[in-house]
């Protein structure tokens, strides 16, 4: 039955309710009555229910009428008000913005961001999603995530054959490091750094793949597949850090994460006299997305802030 019915009827149909007259809605809808009427009259026939029953020039809604009534009240309504969202976005940032950032990049910055952002601009709502490149990454390609900022320095071996699926843009450049207190360093590396003697000591690792540790030897040493003393596995930056600090061993970590520490000399960092290893966050969506005008005046906010949050 759904299918036979002309929705311009209901519409029809709410107005003569809302207004008791047929008059009325014709006004409200700039027809004459005679095409109310028609109209009211297909509606009751294509239902096979009568809305209404004339009384001395007045309109009585049936309890079928009033039941049509409540359905169609609060469905009106709320395409009405998503209709004037959508009209209001194009002209002024509104609405749910879903984005996806590194666990601990997004836990140290995005909060910051996101009360700025919303100063200025109290029609957008946030939904932020904390994971790894891959969960990302995934999570943009099914539509779930408008956009991400994705530390493309984890995934890009992975998912290099996929990259072309995405837009990618680079918006942060980290230095990624290894280092250790400045009192391990002194006590344990004594100013020797050979690669040889980095690997007698102790490590702390993120993963159990220990895919960082390796990368870090890789890019100074040319060494493949080394084989660390792992002393600490944790998938936390603050942990890491922590550990670092209490003369656990050597981390890899980024420069921007141990900046104060390494202001006070209380971590050192691990020269090799080769460049550091350089650790893009970058900006994702799909590439053949049309952004909103929300989603662009976003990510333009979000690519600024950023680069000077972390200055």
């Amino acid at each position: 039955m759904l299918n036979d019915i002309d929705f311009n009827r209901l519409k029809v149909f709410y107005r003569i309710y809302s207004q008791q007259s047929i008059g009325g809605a014709a006004k409200e809808l700039n027809v004459t009555p005679s095409a109310v009427s028609q109209h009211l009259k297909k509606l009751e026939q294509e239902i096979r229910v009568r809305l209404f029953t004339r009384m001395h020039k007045r309109l009585v809604p049936t309890v079928e009428a009033d039941r049509l009534f409540a359905i169609l009240k609060p469905f009106l309504g709320e395409l009405q008000a998503g209709l004037t969202l959508f009209q209001n976005g194009k002209d002024e940032p509104s609405g749910l913005l879903r984005i996806g950032a590194p666990v601990e990049f997004g836990k140290a910055f995005f909060p910051k961001v996101m009360a700025l952002f919303r100063k200025q601009y109290g029609e957008v709502t946030f939904s932020l999603t904390l994971g790894n490149s891959e969960r990302l990454l995934a999570m943009v390609k099914s539509g779930e995530l408008d956009f991400a900022m994705v530390d493309l320095f984890a995934s890009q071996r992975k998912y290099v054959a996929d990259l072309g699926t995405y837009h990618v843009e680079p918006v942060i450049d980290e230095e990624v490091i290894l280092a250790c207190s400045a009192a391990y360093f002194h006590a344990r590396l004594k100013g020797n750094v050979s690669p040889d003697h980095i690997l007698t000591q102790d490590f702390i690792s993120y993963e159990r793949s220990h895919q960082a540790l390796n990368g870090w030897f890789r890019h100074h040493f040319g060494k493949q597949s080394v084989k660390p003393s792992v002393v600490l596995t944790v998938d936390s930056v603050q942990a890491v850090r922590s550990a670092i600090e209490s003369d656990m061993g050597l981390g890899v970590v980024t420069r921007n994460a141990i900046r104060d520490q390494l202001d006070r000399g209380t971590v050192t960092p691990i020269k090799t006299g080769k460049r550091e290893i350089v650790n893009k966050i970058s900006l994702v969506q799909l590439q053949d997305k049309v952004p909103t005008f929300t989603e662009k005046t976003a990510q333009s906010y979000f690519r600024e802030a950023l680069r000077e949050i972390s200055q």
